[in-house]
């Protein structure tokens, strides 16, 4: 079997010249890549005790569900504002042109509730960085943060400095 990296495609020059960017898309897109994302993403949480899986809007559904449903915990999605029915806790935080806002809803997480949040990549970390808060919140622990890829060169592992935090896959650049 290929190892994980293989099914990542880098894209030269996008979004702008100097960038690579690291289509996860493609590891979707192959039966054997996606099932060993999954699988890579579950071992990281090996003797870990959580309650449950947090994930962001819309690649943490996509990597965090499944792993959710194997190790058979609940799945709590992190949304974009205006997208959940019940009622929420919002956080805003800063883009690199611009600021977002993300919602869960107040009964997500309870306080003492141990959790872990999961995303397919860590660039700045602000998205994760606001998850926290909302988490924390509530009274819910973060115990773990897993990445399928992290974008070392955009530091945002700093920004989640005391928090157990891994990455499957590191590339050294943007």
């Amino acid at each position: 079997m290929k190892k994980l990296e293989e099914y990542v495609r880098s894209i030269p020059d996008f979004p702008e010249e100097g960038i690579i960017f690291r289509d996860v898309t493609s590891v979707l897109q192959d039966p054997d890549g996606l099932s060993l994302a999954i699988d890579s993403i579950k071992e990281k949480l090996d003797g870990v005790e959580f309650d449950i899986i947090a994930g962001t809007e819309s690649r943490g559904f996509i990597f965090g569900v499944p792993v959710a449903y194997a190790l058979h915990k609940a799945f709590v999605p992190v949304r974009k504002k205006g997208k959940l029915p019940c009622e929420t806790i919002s956080e805003s935080y800063d883009l690199e042109y611009g600021s977002a806002t993300i919602e869960m809803h107040k009964d997500a997480v309870k306080p003492g509730d141990k959790v872990v949040l999961i995303d397919d990549l860590i660039a700045t970390g602000g998205t994760i960085e606001a998850s926290i808060r909302m988490i924390e919140a509530l009274g819910g622990t973060v115990v773990k943060i897993v990445f399928l890829m992290e974008l070392a060169g955009l530091k945002g592992r700093e920004r989640l400095k005391g928090y157990d935090v891994e990455s499957v896959i590191v590339y050294e650049g943007k």
